[in-house]
């Protein structure tokens, strides 16, 4: 069952999602806005060619679309997210066709990566913040015991939660991006 607010995707969107520079790219249009290629480029520090065919890919999957819009002559080519209502996956929608399993499971890899790197980022930087930012900094776990229909309602919960903050961003010098993520799975000690 997806969750709701959230749409199930495709193996294609998976794929053009999951590749490390394109997660880049969708990580600073989602914090910055739209954006030429030009302007990607410089905050990644790759060629304007590459750029562009990485926007392509996240394009002919409905990642992203254009926002004509905001160009100013024909020649320039903003981007923007597509659908911003969020995606949700499981390797169990593709059970049974071994090409799809495949890209989802290579997805939730690279996604858990992403996640990991966020984190080991701030282990990185957290000495440029002032020490109530680094009191802030949250991780916790706990083992619980549930059932399928209470894992999917905690879920929930959470992204209820999650949901209420991203709609309403903090304002003032004080507010920064945070990055949060969650995973909640079967496991043994």
């Amino acid at each position: 069952m997806t969750p709701p607010n959230r749409r199930t995707v495709t193996p294609s969107v998976l794929a053009a999602m999951h590749h490390p520079l394109r997660r880049r790219l969708l990580d600073l249009i989602h914090i910055n806005g739209p954006a030429t290629a030009s302007r990607l480029a410089d905050a990644t520090g790759e060629l304007v060619g590459n750029i562009s065919h990485h926007l392509k890919v996240l394009a002919s999957a409905g990642v992203i679309v254009e926002a004509p819009e905001l160009a100013k002559n024909r020649r320039e080519r903003w981007w923007k997210l597509g659908d911003t209502s969020g995606y949700s996956w499981s390797i169990a929608d593709a059970a049974g066709d071994p090409a799809a399993e495949l890209v989802a499971a290579t997805a939730e890899d690279a996604n858990l990566a992403h996640h990991v790197g966020k984190v080991r980022q701030w282990f990185d930087m957290r000495y440029e913040f002032e020490e109530p930012w680094v009191r802030a900094a949250y991780a916790t776990e706990r083992w619980l015991t549930l059932t399928p229909d209470q894992l999917s309602e905690l879920s929930e919960r959470i992204e209820d939660l999650v949901r209420s903050y991203y709609e309403n961003p903090a304002e003032g010098d004080d507010a920064h991006r945070v990055f949060f993520f969650a995973h909640a799975v079967p496991a043994r000690p």
